[in-house]
């Protein structure tokens, strides 16, 4: 029972601590995470000083006010009478047992006391100074000179300023009262602003917590909100349409990868199991197997070369070789190269100038040779290709067109991207897996150049890649 009781009387003697160290854990929580109070409590400071500035400004005035008052009223007839009265001064010391000057004080030209003759006080007509004597002695210095027999004297004047103190202390405790009872008004309305303010943010938070891959087209809405908040809703929602449509391309890119892929594993499955069965005592079997193997694993190898290639590129570790060159020699070789191999089309070569080319001449090469290598499976036998290369503006030009199947209008915006094929070109006999172009764009913008495409469906294409010069 007594334990009880002694428990029952220690929680009571400490539940106002607890209450308030609760309040103060509360705040320090508040402060730390959230941004209305964070806001509210910034409002809160700059009204205290306002307030205090008001006051002090309030107060200040008013003295300064009283003092240019009180000098035109008062103080130019008592340094008149002191200047008349000079060097007696007895007849005027009533005004000091009276109350209305504190001291007076007269200095020679060296600055020695003259009046009263003992004066320890030293001359003071610094602002530190009559500020100090008006806060801490509250007396009011004010400092004149004059001349007596052709003598430059100079006087100190103290005045009792107690009550002009006192009235300025009064004004700053009421616009201190006035301004805390502003405050009850003025808490309120913040707070409530504040959290207005912060409601659209909290709102995305809580839509962006849930977007996930499942829901990547989850957007913010931007209704009710304004000005910066609803610039970054729209931000934030440009920055989800780019990653959503970057999602989306990477996983056509797997998807249309993993399909290359499959067939050519598929082939080479089969003709294994078919030499399982009965292909080992079979020579044709044998050399056909062997055969459809090596070709399909040479264009799995090719696949996952520029599959790498591309990859190495979108993680910028790909890089360039890069040399001072005669354009003329690449053009030259591939020239030789394609008349060597292909003898079922037209082939012209016009290389109307050279030019000296800052680049990796491999990587230039395998651009060109992509796009010929292109005009040749699209361009039916007998059909014309030429390449050519001009200066044109601040680029060399070079220039392949055909007379080939051409491209769609649709297709043309595409043709670049990863593993696209148009549809004239997803013949088995045709082949390739839609990555040259794409390779082809990388190498040219690789060394700052430029790509461009014409063609007409049915009549051909032109391809033409502008690399800068030297």
């Amino acid at each position: 029972m007594i334990k009880s009781i002694v428990k029952a009387i220690i929680y009571i003697l400490l539940y106002p601590f607890k209450l308030t160290a609760t309040f103060f854990i509360n705040i320090f929580k508040r402060f730390k995470f959230s941004i209305a109070f964070k806001i509210s409590t910034s409002y809160f400071f700059i009204y205290i000083v306002i307030m205090l500035i008001v006051a002090l400004i309030t107060s200040a005035g008013y003295l300064i006010f009283e003092f240019e008052k009180f000098e035109n009223d008062t103080i130019a007839d008592d340094i008149s009478e002191i200047e008349s009265a000079f060097p007696d001064l007895s007849n005027i010391d009533y005004k000091i047992e009276e109350n209305r000057i504190s001291s007076i004080e007269i200095y020679d030209n060296n600055l020695n006391a003259v009046y009263p003759p003992n004066s320890q006080k030293r001359y003071s007509d610094n602002i530190i100074t009559i500020l100090e004597k008006l806060f801490y002695n509250r007396e009011y210095i004010y400092s004149s000179s004059f001349i007596y027999n052709y003598s430059t004297y100079y006087v100190n004047v103290s005045y009792n300023a107690i009550n002009l103190i006192n009235d300025a202390e009064r004004i700053i405790f009421l616009v201190m009262i006035s301004g805390a009872i502003g405050l009850f008004l003025f808490v309120p309305i913040v707070s409530g602003t504040s959290y207005k303010l912060i409601g659209p943010i909290k709102n995305m938070t809580e839509i962006t917590k849930t977007i996930t891959v499942n829901n990547i087209n989850t957007r913010l809405d931007i209704k009710g909100t304004q000005d910066e908040l609803k610039e970054l809703s729209q931000t934030f929602n440009e920055m989800m349409d780019r990653i959503e449509e970057g999602y989306k391309t990477q996983q056509q890119f797997v998807s249309d990868a993993s399909h290359e892929l499959r067939t050519p594993i598929a082939v080479i499955k089969g003709y294994v199991n078919m030499l399982d069965r009965w292909g080992k005592n079979d020579k044709a079997v044998l050399e056909e197997s062997i055969s459809a193997i090596k070709n399909e694993t040479e264009s799995m190898q090719d696949l996952i070369e520029k599959l790498l290639f591309i990859a190495r590129s979108d993680k910028s570790t790909l890089t360039y070789t890069k040399e001072d060159f005669k354009i003329s020699l690449i053009l030259n070789e591939i020239e030789k190269e394609t008349k060597m191999i292909d003898s079922k089309h037209k082939l012209y070569f016009k290389f109307y100038e050279d030019a000296n080319i800052y680049g990796d001449i491999k990587r230039i090469k395998q651009a060109i040779r992509i796009l010929i290598d292109n005009a040749m499976k699209f361009t039916p036998q007998d059909g014309y290709i030429m390449v050519s290369s001009f200066i044109q503006d601040d680029y060399y030009v070079i220039k392949i067109e055909d007379t080939g199947i051409g491209i769609e209008k649709k297709d043309l915006e595409k043709i670049f991207e990863r593993l696209y094929r148009a549809e004239q070109s997803r013949s088995k006999e045709i082949g390739g897996h839609g990555l040259g172009l794409s390779i082809a764009k990388i190498i040219v913008l690789g060394h700052k150049g430029k790509i461009k495409v014409k063609s007409t469906l049915g009549k051909g294409s032109e391809f033409s890649i502008l690399l800068p010069y030297l």
